[in-house]
This record gives C-alpha cells, structure tokens and sequence, in this order.
C-alpha cells in the first residue's frame, strides 16, 4: 500500500516539476494540492468496507484481548441503502469455537444486562445496525486465539437474503484507540457467556 502511494505521489510531482513555478505561493499551491490528493487517496487505500447485496458492513473492528481471556468482541456498522429489511444471522471466525450477537441494555435501576440475540440483528431498510460498545455486539466465545493488536482476523458474515460475506476485523489496541470501546475483549463482564 505504501508503494502505491509512494509511486502516486511521484507521479503527481513529476507532473509539476516546481521549476515551472516562479513564486513561493505557486510552489505551496501546488504542494497542498498534492498533499489533500494523496491524504484522500490514503483514505480509499485505508477503506475497510465490504458489500453483501444492498448491505454496505463499514470497518469490521475488535479489540486485543489479554492472553488467557476466553472471549472478545466484535463491532460494525451495517447499512441498508435498499427498500427490504435484512437480518444478520450467523456469524463464524476461526478465531473463536462460537461467535454470536449480544444486546447489552441498562434496566431503570442502572443495572447493566447482556443477552445473546438467537434471531440475530435486523438492519432496517434505509437504515443501519451498529454494532458498538454498550448496545449490539459480537461476541467471540471460546477464543482459540487471542486478537492481537494491529492484526486482522477472517470472519464470515451471513445474512438473511444478502447472503454471505467474507470481512476482516481489524483489531485495535486493548485501551482504545479512536473509538470508545467499552470493556469488551477482557474476561470481566463476560464470565457467564460460554468461556
């Protein structure tokens, strides 16, 4: 990926060479016009989005995990630009002996509950489901192997009428990172979900 963007960016300098250009604020022009162009081609390079069907599933992500922890979590958002609901039903991963959809609620007490979700997750038509800390979630049980930070793990994702879909969680660091993740990925909170 760093060679694409390496060569991009010769290319787009060896198009501009800056001899061309008698003032400072040509050279600058042409320098942050470069740079806004090889910043959005990183980002399209960096996409980590997938397509089943009318369902778009943006960045698949999980979180390292301690050694010895039985089970870690998973999250996404899925879209649906289409006109018919669809439903996440089964997920696998070769990291883990069982994957499934949980639901964590707060009762009025403030007591903080999680259940598995035997149906699976809806993504309403012309909606989205998101799956993130403190609402819907993976849960990656019996773990074969702890989620490494800066590391991916296959995952296949099936749908009701989208079908199935190959993504790559990417896992991130254990304390966060750009996202308020929860404490998912550590045994505590976990204990009575098969691990």
């Amino acid at each position: 990926m760093n060679t694409q963007i390496n060569t991009l960016a010769r290319a787009v300098a060896d198009s501009f060479p800056l001899s061309r250009f008698r003032s400072i604020e040509e050279r600058l022009g042409i320098l942050g016009f470069t740079l806004m162009f090889l910043f959005a081609m990183s980002q399209t390079l960096l996409a980590h989005d997938y397509k089943a069907g009318d369902l778009v599933i943006d960045h698949p992500w999980s979180r390292a995990t301690p050694p010895g922890a039985k089970v870690a979590a998973g999250y996404m958002v899925i879209r649906n630009p289409g006109t018919q609901a669809d439903r996440l039903v089964k997920i696998e991963s070769e990291i883990s002996g069982k994957v499934e959809v949980h639901e964590m609620s707060v009762d009025d007490k403030g007591v903080m509950t999680m259940r598995p979700l035997a149906d699976g997750v809806e993504i309403p038509a012309g909606g989205e489901a998101k799956l993130e800390p403190g609402s819907y979630h993976l849960m990656f049980l019996e773990l074969k192997q702890p989620p490494k930070e800066g590391v991916k793990f296959p995952g296949t994702l099936t749908f009701e009428k989208a079908g199935t879909v190959e993504v790559e969680f990417a896992v991130e660091a254990m304390g966060g990172g750009g996202h308020d993740h929860g404490n998912h990925g550590e045994a505590g909170g976990h204990e009575g979900h098969g691990g």
